[in-house]
C-alpha cells in the first residue's frame, strides 16, 4: 500500500512525539519546550561557522543527532582569521549563511556582535559569569591547555611549563603553534607572559623549537616523532592519545591557561529554532558530558558533571585571562611574539 504525503508527515509527528515521551521531563528541559523541537525538526537543518577542531566537531554533531536525528548540521569550517573575514563578507552582501558561529576569540565576536541575535539556553545560571562577555555568545566549548609528548622519544619527560625553556628539549625537539593563529593561542602566549615572566618567551625562543600554524598539524606532528613536545590544547591530543597514539599529557603546576569560546545565533539565521535547539543541546550538561569525557573539554558550567580523562581538579590550577587585558594587549603582545620566535607571516 502507498501512503499520501499526510499519512507520512503524520507518521514523522507521531515518532517525535514518542521520542519526547520517552525523555523525561526534566531532560527535556535542557533542550526546550516542546515546541521548539516541533520547529526545530520543520527547519530540519542548521548551517554551523567554526574555528574549532573539524574533527572534534564531527564527533559532537554525531552525538547530538543520535537525541535528535532530523536536524542536519552543515558544518563550515575555518581557522580564525579567515572564517570573521567570511563573515564580515558575506554580512556586509547581506548573504550570511550561518545560523551558528563559533569562535576561539572572544574579543574578535565581540567586534562583531551587531550581527548576533539575543539569546540565553535553558541552563544560562549554571554557567560561570567570568566566563561571559555578551548575552549573544555563550562557552559551547572551553579548552585548557597542557604539554604533550612522545613516549618513544621522551625518556625524560618536561613536568611544567619552565621545562621547556631547558637545552636538554633544543634542536628543534619542540613544536609551537604561532602566537598569531586565533584566540587559543593568544591566552597561552598572554598566560606565558603573565604568569611564567617577561623573559619566558626569550628563553623558551632558545631552545629553537619548530612552529606550526595550527594545533592539528602540530599534534599530528608530536604523534609522527616529527617534534617530541608540544604545548596543545588538551582536546586536541587527548583524541590522539585516546585512538592509541604514543603519546602522554601533563598538566603543569604552574596553571592550565583556559580558553572559553564564543558562540552564538546570528540574525540572519534562515533557521532559528534548529539553531537554538543546537546550541541549548551543547551547552547542556548533556552536550558538556559528552565533549568533557570524549574530547577532553573542560566545561563553563559552574559545577562539572565529569572531568576529563587524566584531569585531577585537586592538583590542577586553572587560569582564565583577564578579558580587558586580553583585548588591550593583544596585537602588541603577538608582535613582541612574533619578534622574538623569529616569525613572519
Amino acid at each position: 500500500m502507498q501512503l499520501d504525503r499526510r499519512q507520512v508527515l503524520a507518521g514523522a509527528g507521531a515518532s517525535l512525539a514518542l521520542a519526547l515521551a520517552a525523555t523525561p521531563a526534566a531532560a527535556q528541559a535542557q533542550f526546550g519546550p516542546p515546541e521548539l523541537i516541533e520547529a526545530a525538526k520543520k527547519e530540519g537543518k542548521v548551517v554551523y561557522y567554526t574555528a574549532d577542531f573539524l574533527e572534534t566537531e564531527q564527533e559532537a554533531i554525531k552525538e547530538f543527532n543520535k537525541r535528535f536525528p532530523f536536524v542536519r548540521v552543515e558544518i563550515v569550517r575555518a581557522p580564525g582569521g579567515q572564517l570573521i573575514t567570511r563573515i564580515r563578507t558575506e554580512a556586509a552582501a547581506g548573504k550570511l549563511l550561518a545560523d551558528i558561529v563559533k569562535h576561539s576569540d572572544r574579543g574578535l565576536m565581540i567586534g562583531i556582535e551587531d550581527l548576533f541575535q539575543d539569546y540565553a539556553p535553558p541552563n544560562a545560571k549554571d554557567y560561570r559569569e567570568d566566563l561571559l562577555v555578551s548575552p549573544k555568545f555563550w562557552p559551547t566549548a572551553t579548552l585548557g591547555w597542557a604539554i604533550a609528548y612522545n613516549t618513544e622519544l621522551v625518556k625524560n619527560p618536561p613536568k611544567s611549563w619552565a621545562d621547556l625553556t631547558k637545552s636538554e628539549y633544543g634542536n628543534k625537539q619542540i613544536g609551537q603553534v604561532i602566537g598569531p593563529s586565533g584566540g587559543t593561542t593568544w591566552t597561552r602566549i598572554m598566560f606565558e607572559r603573565e604568569v611564567l615572566g617577561e623573559d619566558y618567551w626569550k628563553k623558551q625562543a632558545a631552545t629553537t623549537p619548530m612552529l606550526y600554524p595550527s594545533g592539528a598539524p602540530t599534534s599530528d606532528a608530536v604523534v609522527r616523532g616529527e617534534v617530541a613536545i608540544a604545548p596543545l590544547l588538551y582536546n586536541i591530543i587527548y583524541v590522539k592519545k585516546r585512538d592509541g597514539a604514543p603519546v602522554e599529557i601533563v598538566f603543569p603546576p604552574e596553571g592550565v591557561p583556559v580558553n572559553p569560546y564564543a558562540a552564538g545565533i546570528t540574525r540572519a539565521s534562515a533557521s532559528p529554532n534548529a539553531a537554538k535547539l543546537f546550541m541549548n543541546w551543547l551547552l547542556s550538561e548533556e552536550g558538556q558530558s559528552f565533549m568533557i569525557k570524549q574530547q577532553g573539554n573542560l566545561t563553563g558550567l559552574k559545577k562539572p558533571p565529569v572531568n576529563p580523562p587524566g584531569y585531577d581538579p585537586e592538583k590542577v590550577k586553572l587560569w582564565v585571562p583577564n578579558f580587558e587585558r586580553y583585548v588591550k594587549n593583544r596585537d602588541a603582545w603577538v608582535e613582541e611574539w612574533n619578534k622574538t620566535y623569529g616569525y613572519r607571516q
